[in-house]
């Protein structure tokens, strides 16, 4: 596939997931501005320059650029009915030979909250994960008080691993993350005992 682009986009019952385009500038501002105290307590800092078109143009080459080299596979979540920007979702630090793993990211705009469409998303690319990038292992992290995340990781069958202390930089400050894995072909829990 050398020197040809690779096009990634998963269709859903009430979504398309894709590649942030250029021409999606003004919908993630006006999301991201809207949702602001939302998503900040559970965000690392936002750059002076978040908001900046040159912020986001520079998202826009680093997820072509990611995909391109399979690093990770950074998406917006549209809504089918009427194109809405609702969030995003990244499968980043994709490693391959025996590792064949990959770290789920995610947020969603607080009008889109809870209602079913990040647990569509991560499905879909769980999914594409394990069956086209031909991963092993997907995993994902968020804060202990988060209770939304942690019950959609579980509905989304990551199971927990653990506590990794000072994991991640959210909101200015060193936090704890609980440890979630989804992975293909999961035994755990089971035995071959009859």
């Amino acid at each position: 596939m050398l020197g040809r682009a690779r096009k990634v986009r998963l269709d859903t019952e009430r979504l398309i997931l894709r590649p942030p385009l250029h021409a999606d500038f003004r919908a993630w501002c006006a999301l991201r501005q809207d949702s602001k105290e939302f998503l900040q307590p559970w965000e690392p800092t936002w750059a002076a320059d978040h908001f900046s078109r040159k912020s986001f143009t520079n998202r826009v080459y680093w997820s072509q650029r990611s995909i391109q080299q399979s690093s990770a596979v950074p998406l917006f979540l549209i809504r089918r009915n009427d194109s809405a920007l609702l969030g995003a979702i990244t499968l980043d630090n994709i490693r391959r030979g025996p590792a064949q793993a990959g770290t789920t990211g995610y947020w969603i705009g607080q009008p889109f909250a809870r209602q079913g469409y990040m647990r569509e998303a991560i499905k879909a690319l769980v999914h594409y994960a394990f069956t086209t990038l031909d991963l092993s292992r997907i995993e994902a992290g968020c804060l202990p008080e988060n209770n939304p995340s942690r019950r959609l990781l579980e509905n989304c069958s990551y199971k927990y691993e653990g506590v990794a202390q000072s994991y991640l930089q959210i909101d200015g400050r060193w936090r704890n993350h609980v440890l979630y894995a989804n992975l293909r072909g999961d035994r755990r829990g089971r035995t071959d005992v009859g």
